[in-house]
């Protein structure tokens, strides 16, 4: 039986990949890998945040072998992407057992206050056709902001296997439950992920520990009703920075971790 750990995902970037852009009061040195034992985390989510780290991959997808699965972003923060690193992510998916799926982050992007998808439709196909890989059928997940819900194209989103769902500012939070249940209306065929953020990136300010407590409590509600398929902390890069919310956080995964589902 899968326990509320199977669930969790880790938001992975290199370390000190947000110190001098979100104002965060302090600089962080920790990895990926260091980040997710410390949160007593087993599933990442590695993206590529300023087009950093640069192909290939594999010494860090040999770190990686330590944990249980791994999402691999083809489309990185900014929707910075190109055909050779999608190459290169899907030839380690073939080498890597533990790589599971593929991630198209910052998928839309706004552009004349219209949303603009940074793939194809013809393009995100070929995606879906290069996902049988050795022996094995990768995931492909993709990534979608309250804000975003009601101009998104449905016929993109409806293409990925998994939508990981964001609230970008925590005061928008208070919307949670009727953004997220719009977004379940708007594409039910999709499995849903929800993603929480550990700080406010959207502000630049701390994710109060009450905000946090509300997004962990609906998620863990949600995982156990069905509507829900995980919930992603982000960031790895903020792990150890001595947040509250970060704190408290790995807290709540040490209480409620090892319960069934």
């Amino acid at each position: 039986m899968p326990t509320v750990r199977d669930k969790l995902w880790l938001w992975a970037h290199l370390a000190g990949s947000h110190d001098e852009i979100y104002e965060l009061p302090r600089p962080s040195r920790i990895t990926p890998v260091d980040a997710a034992k410390y949160m007593g985390i087993r599933n990442l989510i590695m993206v590529q945040f300023d087009g950093k780290p640069l192909p290939p991959f594999d010494a860090m997808a040999e770190e990686f072998r330590v944990l249980d699965r791994v999402i691999w972003s083809i489309i990185g923060a900014g929707g910075k992407t190109n055909p050779e690193m999608r190459a290169h992510v899907f030839d380690l998916a073939a080498r890597y057992e533990n790589i599971t799926g593929v991630i198209t982050d910052d998928f839309f992007l706004i552009e004349d206050d219209q949303l603009k998808p940074c793939l194809t439709i013809e393009q995100l196909q070929e995606m879906r056709d290069r996902l049988h890989v050795g022996d094995k059928q990768l995931e492909m997940w993709t990534v979608l902001y309250d804000y975003m819900v009601d101009q998104a194209p449905t016929e993109h989103l409806a293409l990925a296997d998994r939508l990981t769902f964001w609230t970008w500012e925590t005061q928008n939070l208070a919307n949670l439950e009727a953004n997220f249940a719009k977004c379940e209306q708007r594409i039910p065929s999709v499995p849903k992920v929800l993603g929480c953020y550990m700080w406010d990136y959207g502000t630049k300010q701390p994710t109060p520990v009450g905000a946090m407590q509300k997004q962990c409590d609906l998620g863990l509600q949600w995982l156990r009703d069905g509507r829900i398929d995980g919930i992603i902390l982000l960031a790895s890069c903020v792990c150890d920075i001595e947040l509250e919310a970060v704190e408290w956080t790995r807290k709540w995964i040490e209480r409620v971790a090892d319960e069934p589902l």
